[in-house]
């Protein structure tokens, strides 16, 4: 759309009209991405169409997004389905491209107006309301968050940078977008601007214009795409893996259960120790990061396996979970068996388990159910177990 198409009505928010400028215009050439940062994926759709859902679900409207030339077959495509979209084509600085928008938006007069960078995809609503709100006391209003660093003024001198007077951290904020004005006041402060042709935000420029900012709490979600590494695919914050496995009762076997030997007639027939219930966990863990099943990492045709601890299995299953950064939330064991009852040694398996993986046994559970004397457990002729495990990022 071009700047002389009509501009769509704004909605009422509080009873005022609020419009939104998505600032989409810039290369993004340090993202290092096929596209200018703005129209390349991200999380499955474009970095653009985000921060745009975002401010529609908002009630924002008209949304005027401020492209490059020529991109606007592009971003019709990119913000297909989403009302209320006007496109604009920018300037040669971002606030050349602010105020092209201002004065494009300037037909329809709304009574605010949220500024934002569409490199900013996630929005929270909250950071909206929190906008919004401070609007009815003040001209315009910025997102923040602290600085948590140390912070120092750098000084060159011959033999490069050296460290000055200290700066107070506690006296500064990171400044993030959107940024929100009452429209009538931020159209005028940039129309006024006598500055550098190149501002830093639109909150310097409505201050060099007498108009006082209000800060309220921003949100680290609100984190700018500038690098290639902000694209990079990231793994997802929580796995889930299941395991299952059998083996045979008979006698003259010891009968290992969760790393604990319990003491019973019978023991499980295998060509390790045959823990039914470790290695159930093992599988478990291993699905959970896609590493395959126990069979691929210890392989029953392998001697060296031959009578071997599952313990050694479990700790191995343990170390590549943390090698795919990630640490166990939850491990959930479930013994299938007619005896021996597993109540007495609940305690001592998981205690075991939890030692075994380097983690705290309430993150551990153990449990044991019967099949009503159904099935080869039933008849007491096998073991079964099932494990469920949830990771979490480290």
């Amino acid at each position: 759309m071009s700047q002389d198409q009509t501009i769509s009505q704004a909605r009422s928010i509080a009873g005022q009209k609020a419009a939104a400028i998505v600032v989409a215009a810039g290369q993004g050439l340090r993202a290092g991405q096929p596209l200018p940062k703005q129209f390349a994926l991200w999380r499955g759709k474009p970095v653009l169409r985000h921060s745009v859902e975002a401010l529609a679900n908002a009630g924002m409207a008209p949304i005027l997004v401020v492209i490059p030339e020529g991109a606007d077959p592009l971003v019709r495509e990119i913000l297909s389905g989403i009302k209320d979209i006007q496109l604009t084509t920018g300037g040669a600085t971002r606030q050349e491209s602010v105020r092209i928008g201002l004065e494009v938006l300037a037909g329809s007069a709304p009574d605010l107006v949220l500024i934002h960078d569409a490199a900013r995809p996630v929005l929270p609503a909250a950071v909206i309301e929190r906008l919004t709100a401070a609007l009815d006391r003040h001209p315009g209003a910025i997102p923040v968050l602290p600085v948590v660093d140390s912070l120092a003024h750098a000084e060159m001198g011959a033999e490069g940078e050296t460290m000055g007077a200290p700066a107070r951290r506690e006296d500064l904020r990171r400044v993030q977008t959107p940024q929100a004005f009452r429209f009538a006041e931020i159209l005028a402060a940039h129309r006024n601007w006598e500055g550098p042709s190149h501002a830093g935000d639109d909150a310097q420029v409505a201050q060099a214009d007498g108009l006082q900012i209000a800060l309220v709490e921003g949100d680290e979600a609100l984190h700018k795409l500038t690098f290639a590494t902000d694209f990079a695919p990231s793994a997802p914050p929580i796995r889930v893996g299941t395991g299952y496995d059998v083996h045979r009762l008979e006698a003259g076997e010891d009968l290992w259960l969760c790393g604990v030997k319990i003491e019973h007639s019978h023991g499980l027939a295998g060509h390790s120790d045959a823990d039914v219930a470790i290695h159930a966990l093992v599988d478990a863990l291993l699905g959970a990061i896609g590493a395959g099943d126990i069979g691929q990492h210890f392989p029953p045709s392998d001697p060296q396996w031959k009578g071997a601890a599952s313990d050694r299995f479990l700790a191995h299953a343990g170390s590549l979970v943390t090698k795919a950064g990630y640490m166990l939330a939850n491990a959930d064991v479930t013994i299938i068996c007619e005896a021996p009852k597993i109540g007495p040694h609940r305690e001592a398996m998981r205690a075991r388990l939890a030692e075994i993986l380097g983690a705290d046994p309430t993150v551990v559970s153990v449990k044991a159910t019967t099949t009503e004397k159904l099935g080869f457990t039933g008849r007491s002729e096998g073991i079964a177990a099932q494990a469920a495990v949830s990771l979490i990022r480290l």
